[in-house]
């Protein structure tokens, strides 16, 4: 029995979530050896070089771009930099699983930054639901106690970048391929880390080192087309939601990989984020709008 629009739409969201995460894990064991910059730039390399036969096959590579759109790329790549260099700083440091939990209150700051920014319509229930998603990122994070860990305001930081990508995104027109502004990041964040590179020095790249980084640019690359895939096969709405599934990845190659499990509290904050940001999906649908999702799928070089 073939699947429904819906289901696949699902299916390949799910997989794309697991393959996000993978690449999280391989690079969170490869800068346990070698320098952050310089596993942000060999991974960075090989994404580019893949994109660019993408886009070349595809033959949807496009720099020309009018003013407006440029505008929007440089600030999107801002905050695709900021963000990765921030993520990576984070998950150097942090469970794998508690750095993702953190990540899944994107959807309800990108709702939130929307309306207070681009003054779109949001409801007192659903800034209900952000106010409650907040304090389940709280407890995740719990500043001001004995477990409080610093690297979790990067992972906090890296949220308020990925913000501005995914805004940015929205902004463009739909006459600029995806695949320029996702050749545009991954070179950006390429470079970043060669500029980077004095400040954290180089390492000899073992068999071991060499094979997570090629594994986790294929992961990237996957993880980004599989999106694309669900986006334009399912309703976003319905679709959507299915993200989460990469904090049960993230506990998953946690506790396989690094032998990390999250505690209760920070299970239970995992929980209210997501519990707060389905339920603001389910808004969504409802009100017939899709908010939180841009209708371009961000590329997460990260």
């Amino acid at each position: 029995m073939p699947l429904s629009d819906n289901a696949r739409g699902a299916l390949y969201m799910s997989v794309a979530m697991t393959a996000f995460t993978a690449n999280d894990a391989c690079m969170k064991a490869v800068t346990q050896v070698l320098p952050l910059y310089q596993a942000m730039f060999l991974r960075g390399a090989l994404a580019t070089l893949a994109l660019l036969a993408i886009g070349w096959h595809m033959g949807s590579l496009r720099f020309g771009m009018e003013a407006s759109d440029r505008k929007w790329l440089v600030l999107r790549t801002l905050g695709e930099v900021g963000g990765t260099l921030t993520f990576l700083s984070a998950l150097r440091h942090m469970p794998l699983a508690n750095l993702s939990a953190i990540l899944q209150f994107l959807p309800l700051a990108v709702t939130l930054a929307a309306a207070l920014l681009l003054r779109e319509p949001v409801g007192w229930r659903r800034f209900t639901a952000i106010v409650i998603g907040f304090a389940g990122v709280l407890l995740i994070v719990r500043p001001g106690t004995e477990g409080f860990d610093r690297w979790a305001l990067v992972g906090m930081a890296s949220v308020g970048f990925v913000v501005l990508r995914d805004l940015t995104t929205r902004r463009m027109s739909s006459a600029l391929p995806s695949v320029t502004v996702a050749v545009t990041a991954a070179l950006s964040v390429t470079v970043t880390g060669a500029a980077l590179l004095p400040f954290g020095g180089w390492a000899a790249v073992g068999a071991a080192q060499a094979a997570l980084i090629v594994i986790a640019a294929a992961c990237l690359i996957a993880g980004y087309l599989l999106i694309v895939m669900a986006m334009r096969v399912g309703e976003i709405s319905l679709v959507a939601p299915f993200r989460y599934t990469a904090l049960i990845a993230a506990i998953g190659l946690g506790w396989a990989a690094f032998g990390q499990w999250p505690d209760t509290l920070t299970l239970a904050g995992a929980g209210i984020v997501i519990l707060t940001g389905i339920y603001s999906f389910h808004r969504e649908r409802r009100l017939g709008r899709s908010v939180a999702m841009p209708d371009r799928p961000p590329l997460r070089v990260r």
